[in-house]
């Protein structure tokens, strides 16, 4: 899997409600009413997850849930993260 460019993230960034570059890595902050909502989308996102075998960082807390993208082979960014965070919104 190869790292796309930097030009390819900002084209796909706009397509991607929510989402941005932080520390090299497509990221998000999903919120939810409760915290059976956020564990929800958590266990949605697993299944998913799961299939694509390509595992997200993520972070939980109450209602919140951040996501960070990367992939740690290509040393970045590649088709996986922007088509696991098209997943990742279709979700919620």
């Amino acid at each position: 899997m190869m790292r796309v460019s930097e030009a390819e993230i900002i084209e796909e960034l706009k397509k991607l409600e929510g989402w941005n570059i932080k520390d090299n890595k497509l990221h998000k902050e999903f919120q939810f009413d409760s915290f059976n909502q956020a564990f929800g989308f958590m266990t949605r996102a697993a299944m998913e997850i799961e299939k694509m075998n390509h595992h997200p960082e993520w972070f939980n807390v109450y209602n919140r849930i951040t996501i960070d993208l990367t992939t740690h082979d290509a040393g970045g960014i590649t088709n996986n993260d922007l088509n696991l965070a098209r997943i990742l919104n279709s979700l919620v």
